[in-house]
């Protein structure tokens, strides 16, 4: 059995990055657990912090969630053409401790999407990850794409995606993107 956490990089409650998410999990082919996440309840890092009272909950449970999984789908934002903030800050809590980092994010696949209001789709921020992920010693996935443009489009009121080509593009991307999970993870 094939298991992927996909985390949403987005705060807000009714975030495309979020829809985009729960939809992604709707395609898990049979035979994959699809898990999902959020960033909702991690502070922004402050290493006194975690000097005084160690990792916050919220980070150790996310960071076991990710080290049990063979995948691992970020659904990301882009702001200012990149990666969003508190979603950074997010695998930065991650990586601590620094010895840890290494059960959590190396050799672990990822793969990431997003959503936007734009027509730029989250490109710049897809692309401004590849260095962390590099940094981690993860195995990124490059076999297929999803860039959702013009999102308040593509999504109605509930979050479910109403434009077919994106709804094609999406069953695609997680069908890839699990088999390369299923190849390429590092045994556990």
């Amino acid at each position: 059995m094939t298991t992927v956490v996909a985390i949403s990089g987005s705060l807000r409650e009714k975030s495309y990055n979020t829809m985009l998410m729960r939809a992604a999990a709707g395609y898990a082919p049979a035979g994959t657990t699809f898990e999902t996440a959020t960033i909702k309840d991690i502070p922004l890092y402050d290493g006194d912090v975690e000097a005084t009272h160690g990792i916050p909950a919220a980070v150790a449970a996310l960071k076991d969630r990710v080290a049990a999984a063979d995948g691992l789908l970020l659904v990301t934002p882009e702001y200012n053409n990149s990666l969003p903030g508190p979603f950074k800050n997010a695998i930065d809590w991650m990586t601590r401790p620094p010895a840890d980092a290494p059960r959590v994010f190396a050799g672990r696949v990822v793969g990431v999407i997003g959503a936007s209001l734009g027509a730029g789709g989250t490109g710049l921020a897809q692309a401004a990850w590849i260095p962390v992920f590099r940094t981690l010693g993860m195995v990124p996935f490059f076999g297929a794409r999803l860039q959702v443009a013009n999102a308040a489009k593509v999504f109605d009121d509930s979050g479910a995606i109403v434009d077919d080509p994106v709804r094609a593009l999406l069953e695609k991307y997680v069908a890839r993107f699990v088999q390369f999970v299923a190849q390429h993870a590092a045994p556990r």
